[in-house]
């Protein structure tokens, strides 16, 4: 498969996640709307910020060293060893799900029964519901290798619709049951995504179609399975090797990102999940198939390193555009955003000072998720190690500068420190980029260069919105607020007009790549 080809693919496989994200986001919006009619905030809360982060830890914790390990290997291996590896992660997650349901119940603050009942039982059900998610991982990893992206839009969509629909009926039928509710909907949506990807494997395999798809390792059911191979060896050690630094590396990342406040992290990051998770995912899979580690930018095919280097300018071009667009017009639309959302006790607090402090943030994440991306598709096991050395040197100075900073600004100090640590990886990642691509002719750090031009604009819409912050919002009123955001949508049009006319290559790149329809494999 050429490289082109695969970045069509990626690039589908982006905007259908990206696609899949509103969606899913739309549904929860409406949902919790509908829920807190029925039941109380505090069960609400408790779901998404305990349970929900249990069930994401422990999925992370379980397989997040497996996929960037194995989605980064030739298509010439042993598929039978690298499925294997992948079943690993299911015993895995045993053990997360057990150790951190554990902490969840022992040594964190229980929620009073008489406000959310059923907590140790949702505990239960959450740590269950990733370990059946993680009994699909081999199914999950052969479709995304080879990008079937239909049936990854079905089956998620199927599952958060047929999950929403469950909730819906039992808050309205069984409202007593309490956490019970969303610990079983959590439970009938991991079950469906996983059947989704089983039963179509089931079929695809099972019938003549089969034959025709020549790229496809397995032939039936039974390979996907666990297996000893011919040679005898079970997995393939220097996998699981570079799957032991990525855990570390995972390991670290999860301790040293965790923890921005509830309510401004789930507005200031809305954007960020929506857009730079999607691509991230999707282009780490086409940076992973198109480079080979442990070799140097001019020992590889000539082809597939300008396209990867063009690839990488685009998205942290994109990147940069999109965070500078947070940052600048998040900096004036803080305070509204939060009053909207939860009134005067949001918005007259501290909460629009981390609101935009986290916009900053959103910018500084943007750029190292396209630059980690393509970092960890390129390095070797022995540069992922050294990375993990950094980053475990990284640790003290975060948690000393944590509490520094908390104790000079109070909660602001959080989010600057999380900016500093997000600083120094992409410095990390930036320097690995440069000397990757160093005695070759292409320059992908030229993605983080803007047009003067495009610079201004920014400048001076950031400086427009907030002189009209100060005289329009937000406590003058409905029509007055309307002329701020009216005022608003007009800088962010001129802006987004004047990066139209400055990064025509830009524009052209998401024109081919995302604007062309393309024809596809019937069985994808």
């Amino acid at each position: 498969m050429g490289s082109q080809e695969v970045l069509g693919q990626a690039a589908r496989l982006a905007s259908s996640g990206l696609l899949l994200q509103v969606l899913f986001r739309l549904i929860t919006f409406v949902l919790n709307a509908f829920i807190l009619r029925f039941l109380s905030k505090e069960i609400v809360g408790v779901v998404n910020v305990r349970l929900t982060l249990l069930y994401s830890t422990t999925l992370f914790l379980a397989r997040e060293a497996f996929r960037r390990a194995c989605l980064s290997g030739s298509t010439q291996r042993d598929w039978s060893q690298t499925l294997n590896l992948l079943w690993l992660t299911a015993p895995l997650g045993v053990f997360w799900s057990l150790f951190l349901g554990w902490v969840w119940l022992q040594l964190l603050e229980v929620p009073d029964p008489n406000v959310a009942p059923h907590y140790a039982a949702g505990v239960v059900l959450f740590g269950l519901s990733a370990v059946v998610e993680l009994l699909g991982e081999p199914f999950w990893f052969l479709a995304q290798a080879h990008m079937f992206v239909k049936l990854k839009v079905t089956a998620e969509s199927l599952s958060v619709i047929l999950k929403s629909v469950l909730t819906v009926f039992l808050v309205l039928w069984l409202p007593h049951w309490g956490l019970y509710i969303f610990s079983l909907a959590q439970l009938f949506y991991t079950t469906v995504l996983v059947l989704c990807y089983v039963i179509y494997f089931t079929k695809l395999l099972g019938s003549p179609e089969s034959t025709k798809l020549q790229t496809l390792p397995v032939s039936r059911i039974s390979d996907l399975l666990p297996n000893i191979t011919r040679n005898g060896a079970f997995i393939n050690w220097k996998e699981a090797k570079l799957t032991w630094s990525f855990f570390k590396q995972s390991f670290l990342k999860q301790i040293l990102t965790e923890g921005v406040y509830d309510i401004v992290n789930n507005l200031g990051s809305l954007v960020a999940r929506l857009i730079f998770q999607p691509i991230e995912e999707s282009f780490y899979v086409f940076f992973a198939k198109v480079l080979e580690r442990e070799k140097d930018a001019t020992l590889q095919k000539q082809e597939d390193i300008a396209v990867a280097a063009a690839v990488l300018e685009f998205l942290l071009k994109l990147a940069l555009l999109s965070g500078l667009t947070i940052t600048v017009f998040g900096f004036a639309y803080s305070q509204l955003a939060l009053d909207i959302y939860g009134g005067a006790m949001l918005s007259s607090g501290s909460g629009p000072v981390l609101l935009r402090s986290y916009c900053l943030y959103v910018l500084l994440l943007a750029i190292n998720g396209v630059t980690e991306c393509f970092t960890f598709a390129a390095m070797s096991k022995e540069e992922v190690d050294r990375y993990n050395f950094v980053m475990l040197a990284l640790s003290s100075s975060f948690l000393a500068l944590s509490y520094l900073l908390t104790r000079w600004c109070g909660s602001v100090g959080f989010i600057l420190a999380n900016c500093f640590n997000m600083g120094i990886r992409i410095t990390q990642s930036l320097c690995f980029i440069h000397r990757y691509y160093r005695r070759s002719p292409h320059r992908p750090l030229a993605g983080l260069r803007l047009s003067p031009v495009l610079l201004g604009a920014f400048a001076l819409s950031g400086m427009v919105t907030a002189v009209s912050e100060v005289f329009l919002c937000c406590e003058q009123g409905w029509p007055a607020r309307l002329a701020h955001i009216a005022l608003g949508a007009f800088c962010l049009g001129a802006t987004l007009g004047t990066a139209f006319l400055t990064e025509t290559k830009l524009v052209h790149f998401l024109r081919t790549q995302l604007g062309v329809p393309r024809r596809t494999d019937k069985t994808t």
